[in-house]
């Protein structure tokens, strides 16, 4: 009997740059310039966008890896890659209480089967438990509903800033405050 269920995502974090092959960095790199290029909020808001330039920033985020301050939460689907995002905390003592969720992003293959919220939630837990944070915050682009994708998942708009980000020529969209508290 063939089963023709959907693939069940399995999550997972990288906590230190050595735990991040070559052939991950370069399967981040598509990812994000694939989601790029299809007009996610993930980064680089102007497609096509250069491949070269996308990968030197997920280095930068690989070698920013430590388990106290940076995470790596992925997605897969099948042992392929189906999305991942940045989970950072300052370790400054002001705010070393909250975190942060950076470049959020499912691969187009991917896209409705969970995988976005799922990563959401796995960064709540990871952030909560094994970091001993109390709050997140993200910036999201205003104009293409990611406030009520979040919204649905526990976040709360705290603000805006009007007009923050300039697209294109008379196309400036809000930079969307949001907040998880308590975790």
């Amino acid at each position: 009997m063939i089963d023709d269920r959907p693939a069940v995502p399995h999550y997972t974090q990288l906590v230190t740059p050595d735990s991040v092959s070559h052939t991950l960095v370069a399967s981040l790199a598509a990812c994000w310039t694939e989601v790029s290029d299809a007009g996610g909020a993930a980064g680089f808001p102007f497609p096509p966008v250069d491949p070269a330039e996308v990968t030197a920033a997920v280095d930068r985020i690989v070698t920013s890896l430590d388990p106290a301050s940076s995470r790596l939460v992925l997605a897969t689907l099948d042992d392929s890659l189906a999305g991942w995002l940045h989970l950072r905390r300052d370790p400054f003592p002001l705010v070393a209480h909250w975190g942060s969720v950076h470049h959020v992003q499912t691969s187009l293959r991917a896209r409705g089967l969970g995988v976005g919220a799922g990563l959401m939630r796995r960064a709540r837990t990871i952030a909560r438990d094994e970091m001993g944070l109390e709050q997140l915050r993200l910036a999201a682009r205003g104009g293409i509903g990611l406030e009520d994708f979040y919204g649905r998942l526990g976040w709360q708009e705290i603000g805006r800033w009007p007009g923050a980000l300039r697209m294109g020529a008379e196309d400036d969209r809000d930079e969307i405050l949001m907040l998880l508290s308590p975790l």
